[in-house]
């Protein structure tokens, strides 16, 4: 479980995760993350530069016990297609 609050509590946190991860392979890597309560979804967006990602991550998959290891899969991969854009 990345966070057991909700809104824009849990977004702050899963933003403070994601920033960690991120820095830990790129400095230059911005994560920003924003609650769709609409969706119960997490807007993340990943920045390097020009470059710019988003993608979702959604409230069971970051509130689920067990589930952090594939948070981080997701967000390595999505780092990865950001390098990757051209």
């Amino acid at each position: 479980m990345l966070t057991d609050k909700k809104g824009e509590a849990a977004a702050r946190e899963i933003e403070e995760w994601a920033n960690r991860i991120a820095t830990r392979l790129d400095e230059g890597l911005k994560v920003n993350v924003y609650d769709d309560a609409d969706s119960n979804t997490y807007v993340l967006r990943l920045a390097s530069g020009a470059r710019v990602l988003i993608f979702r991550l959604s409230e069971s998959q970051v509130r689920t016990d067990g589930r952090e290891a594939e948070c981080e899969r997701t967000l390595l991969r999505k780092i990865k297609d950001l390098w990757n854009l051209l």
